[in-house]
């Protein structure tokens, strides 16, 4: 997920905190429940044992750390055991990839149970696991999750000829594109004048489907793509222009994002597996002015 600068009020304190509570993980969740429950089975004989008549105290002390760890147990394995894994979870968009459809200092809500009973349709906003070396070094081994819009389904052939989206040969209008600078200003006409337009296919070679993105004669240069996907010769980028373009395969998305100029998506480091999706953008929680559905 992506960075401009924000547009809207500042994040309130708390919210930073939702955004942290919902990404700890489900092993110091279980400490937590673990030692709350140990600490409610101390409590256990006193609150039982403690005649009527002398019930304060100690007793009333311990009477409100048993709810406060009853709470707290209940909330670990509600939220954390159900709701997180199996139904909503809230994140932050931290980049601009998205604009202005989603902008920087959102928070949103994904439902994580419409995926386990459908497919990502294309127009659907989707949160998921990118490949890894669609992360940079220094976000690998971290849990990192990307946001985009899902452009392509198994068995759809995408095309851009001149930033115009093709699917299946047919024109697609989308009409939630934008081209804006990383921090979300407008374009200054000099900065259009100097912008190329690029075209991108998926092309198969060697087994592998490689995202490939040209202008004139110019394929896959160094920083169009993924190193991997990078052509290091002139013969490999004939190659790869001369290829016809490839369907999505079976099990694997295609994803782009809003502000096309300023994404990091498809486009450069190729297909998402479908089993790493995490779940669908519902709605914006935050900040009140822009709550709404996103689409």
């Amino acid at each position: 997920m992506i960075s401009f600068l924000a547009q809207t009020a500042a994040p309130p304190a708390g919210s930073d905190m939702v955004d942290k509570l919902a990404r700890t993980p489900l092993s110091q969740v279980l400490m937590v429940v673990a030692v709350c429950t140990v600490l409610r089975i101390a409590l256990f004989p006193i609150l039982r044992n403690t005649p009527a008549h002398k019930r304060t105290g100690l007793f009333a002390f311990a009477r409100i750390f048993n709810e406060v760890f009853d709470a707290i147990v209940y909330a670990g394995v509600f939220v954390f055991m159900l709701i997180r894994p199996f139904g909503i979870q809230t994140f932050k968009i931290p980049s601009g990839s998205m604009l202005n459809t989603l902008q920087l200092q959102d928070y949103i809500v994904a439902n994580k149970a419409v995926y386990r009973y459908s497919d990502p349709k294309v127009g659907d906003i989707v949160v998921f696991r990118p490949p890894d070396y669609a992360l940079y070094d220094y976000q690998k081994g971290l849990e990192i999750d990307f946001i985009k819009r899902c452009v392509g389904v198994e068995g759809d052939l995408i095309e851009i000829r001149d930033d115009v989206l093709y699917r299946n040969g047919q024109r697609v209008d989308e009409s939630f594109v934008s081209y804006l600078n990383a921090d979300g200003s407008p374009q200054t006409e000099s900065e259009q004048s100097f912008r190329i337009k690029r075209n991108f296919k998926l092309v198969e070679r060697n087994g592998e489907f490689w995202p490939v993105v040209y202008f004139g004669d110019v394929a896959n240069a160094h920083g169009m793509v993924a190193e991997r996907y990078q052509a290091t010769t002139p013969e490999m980028a004939t190659e790869l222009l001369e290829s016809p373009a490839a369907k999505i395969p079976k099990g694997h998305l295609l994803f782009m994002g809003d502000n096309r100029d300023y994404s990091s998506d498809g486009r450069v480091w190729g297909l998402a597996k479908r089993e790493n999706v995490i779940g669908k953008s519902e709605f914006i929680w935050f900040p009140v002015n822009r709550w709404r559905p996103t689409h």
